[in-house]
């Protein structure tokens, strides 16, 4: 996962990102705090043990269907992990202070424009998905979480269970998430969104 609030180029090739080394760590504790193995967490989560392995060593970074997994065994939300490898946000949130990261493998880029924070159950995420692009998530990171999408440019195809809705510019679709979602990008320009999720 290329952290992308630091300047441009400020990573080292072979180097692990320190987002990545800082989320495998904790991903680690959080498999530890459970006493788990890595074969009980890959039953767990479906992914396979050498992929878990390397996601904790930070020898790879993790995709958002792969975090999306690891939230749902452990019952958080992407922003709620990602929040816990991150400084204590604050009340304001800056524009230049708000984390993005971005989804390589299915050009998905991601700011959490209003992190979690303890006491409040809201959370804003801004989402930009690449012509084309396809994010598919296989569960809920918790079951029930209540979910309103408004599309602020471009065109997404949203699929919550089993039905496609498209969205344009100006639309927001609002549900309580139980099952699959799946996120597409139709094109020909690149779709952005605002994101709230509300815990239940």
């Amino acid at each position: 996962m290329r952290r992308e609030s630091g300047p441009p180029g400020s990573g080292t090739d072979g180097e692990a990102d320190p987002v990545d080394t800082r989320l495998g760590a904790r991903l680690s504790e959080l498999r530890a705090e459970r006493g788990w193995s890595l074969g009980e967490l890959a039953d767990r989560s479906g992914v396979s043990r050498s992929t878990l392995s390397r996601a904790e060593r930070a020898e790879i970074s993790p995709t958002a269907a792969l975090l999306n997994r690891l939230c749902a065994v452990y019952g958080r939300t992407m922003s709620q992990l990602l929040s816990e490898v991150e400084s204590a946000p604050a009340q304001v949130v800056r524009a230049a202070d708000q984390p993005v990261w971005r989804d390589e493998a299915s050009g998905f880029l991601r700011r959490s424009v209003s992190p979690p924070l303890a006491g409040l159950r809201a959370e804003i995420v801004e989402g930009t998905l690449e012509p084309y692009g396809d994010i598919a998530y296989d569960r809920p990171p918790v079951p029930g979480l209540e979910q309103h999408i408004w599309v602020l440019d471009g065109l997404l195809d949203l699929t919550v269970q089993s039905v496609t809705h498209r969205l344009a510019a100006g639309d927001c679709l609002r549900f309580r998430l139980w099952g699959p979602t799946h996120f597409h990008c139709p094109g020909p320009e690149p779709v952005r969104y605002a994101l709230m999720v509300v815990l239940p």
